[in-house]
């Protein structure tokens, strides 16, 4: 009996002590290589404009494509097992004009289409993601040109460009809408006509205000694209041609504060840039020009309690029959004064043959004084509550391009490799960033877990000008590996991306 007592004692020491080790010696933990994403899909959904947009619905493994090439389309793929198929489509076309944007959250798919009249208000579809059944339209302002859910899926947000038509009579306001999901869909609308009395304070830290209607200050914001904090309360809109960042309450829909970007220097070392198309080489120079940042997409990401914002900085200048800003530098009188190298500036194989704006830099007798170009050529890091920019690029983003031959010559004298989608994503737990390059068909990836010094991790060849970057985390990819997603509008192709495992 007392024997019976002592090996039960011992089999319970024995239970317990397996399970101590057991917590101190856990399974091994599957890890990923930020720096070996390798393409495991690719499908061609059929041309230029086939692909510009995704969204990814875990629930039913589900990829939604906008699809342009030759009516309003978002495609549907397949994403169960890979390489991903092309299922069916969404017709849309009778709804209005073109689909800008997709977004997916909780079963519901939001599809931002404008008008048949590019100048009047657009339209949020929003569809259930297994049925494909509509679940609502609701009426936003002119050409949503991004939509997004919130984290916690009680907002729906679209960024409205608002563009004008091509003789530019007709420039609707650029506006935000906010779309309450709680609320029977119910939709806020918000332009940014209070910031008019700001606009002199705005234009000294590096703020645009310039069309032919640039005397109706909402008409001339054209709003592009949007990101939200984790909390679900906060956004952050790109106004591009605008050169600055809108910061949204979304709770009370109002819009809190315009942070204008600036100039970046490219006379400063560090900012060197290939200005020309025509020097039969690639070489990365100073020169007298400073250009404005002007993003295109922006993501948020987290790092110990501390929001963050990555930018991609474009460019973009406005081009219409009836307004037109962009001008090369060989075809400008410069100020002999501010240039007296200007014959030498001005030949094609320096500074001559980059674009620049005509809105800024001229004095009152027709002359440049200064020159303004379009994008930053890379990205840069900010602090989401204070605006401050704590990390720019500089030149090396285009350096690792033309580290992996990548580098298209033919785009120096415009925008270089032309950023244009941004997003972060967590792999290993560290914040990753992906930049979409449009004119290197590449995506540049970096960790971004110290903000203030990323580390480039890899270029990943993609299709023809990715447009759009997604990031799918491990828990929510259909085969429990990280996934990036990658829509190409210049030759219509969708590729999926995964990481070896370390």
């Amino acid at each position: 009996m007392i024997r019976n007592k002592w090996t039960l004692a011992l089999c319970v020491l024995t239970i317990a002590l397996n399970a101590c080790i057991k917590d101190h010696n856990p399974q091994p933990v599957t890890l990923e290589n930020a720096a070996a994403f390798r393409e495991v899909s690719s499908t061609d959904l059929g041309g230029e404009a086939a692909a510009e947009i995704s969204a990814y619905d875990a629930a039913t493994k589900r990829l939604f494509t906008v699809n342009n090439e030759s009516k309003a389309l978002v495609d549907v793929l397949d994403f169960s097992s890979f390489p991903a198929k092309k299922i069916q489509s969404i017709d849309i076309s009778a709804l209005g004009g073109v689909a800008n944007s997709v977004a997916v959250s909780d079963g519901k798919l939001a599809i931002a289409l404008e008008g048949t009249d590019k100048q009047a208000n657009g339209k949020i579809i929003v569809i259930n993601t297994s049925t494909l059944a509509e679940i609502k339209q609701v009426t936003v302002g002119a050409l949503p040109d991004m939509v997004t859910f919130s984290p916690d899926g009680k907002y729906i947000v679209t960024a409205n460009e608002g563009e004008p038509n091509a003789t530019y009579t007709n420039d609707p306001e650029g506006s935000i809408s906010i779309i309450d999901l709680t609320n029977n869909y119910s939709v806020k609308t918000i332009n940014f006509t209070a910031f008019a009395s700001m606009q002199s304070q705005l234009l000294a830290g590096g703020f645009r205000t310039f069309g032919p209607n640039a005397g109706d200050f909402s008409k001339d914001i054209e709003p592009e694209y949007v990101a939200i904090s984790e909390d679900s309360k906060k956004a952050w809109i790109t106004l591009q041609e605008n050169n600055a960042i809108a910061e949204v309450d979304l709770v009370s829909g109002t819009i809190l504060k315009i942070n204008p970007l600036g100039t970046k220097d490219y006379s400063v070392a560090m900012n060197a840039i290939d200005a020309s198309n025509e020097d039969g080489k690639i070489e990365l120079k100073t020169w007298p020009v400073k250009s404005y940042y002007m993003p295109d997409a922006i993501s948020y990401f987290n790092i110990g309690g501390t929001g963050y914002l990555i930018t991609a900085n474009e460019g973009d200048a406005r081009d219409y029959t009836g307004f037109k800003e962009e001008a090369r530098v060989s075809t400008l009188k410069l100020d002999p004064v501010k240039f007296p190298n200007a014959a030498e500036l001005q030949k094609k194989e320096n500074l001559g043959r980059l674009n620049i704006t005509t809105t800024a830099g001229k004095n009152s007798a027709g002359l440049y004084e200064e020159l303004y170009g379009f994008g930053g050529r890379g990205f840069s890091i900010f602090n989401a509550s204070t605006g401050q920019q704590i990390f720019e690029i500089g030149k090396a983003l285009e350096e690792e391009v033309i580290k992996a031959g990548k580098y298209d010559d033919s785009r120096s004298d415009d925008k270089g490799v032309e950023p244009e989608g941004v997003t972060v994503g967590l792999v290993n737990g560290k914040p990753t960033a992906f930049v979409a390059l449009e004119r290197a068909d590449a995506i540049a990836v970096y960790d971004v877990s110290n903000p203030t010094a990323p580390k480039f991790l890899q270029l990943i060849a993609t299709g023809d000008a990715p447009e759009g970057v997604l990031f799918v985390s491990a828990d929510k990819s259909p085969n429990g590996r990280s996934m990036l997603v990658v829509s190409s509008e210049g030759d219509g192709t969708v590729k999926v991306y995964q990481p070896d495992l370390l």
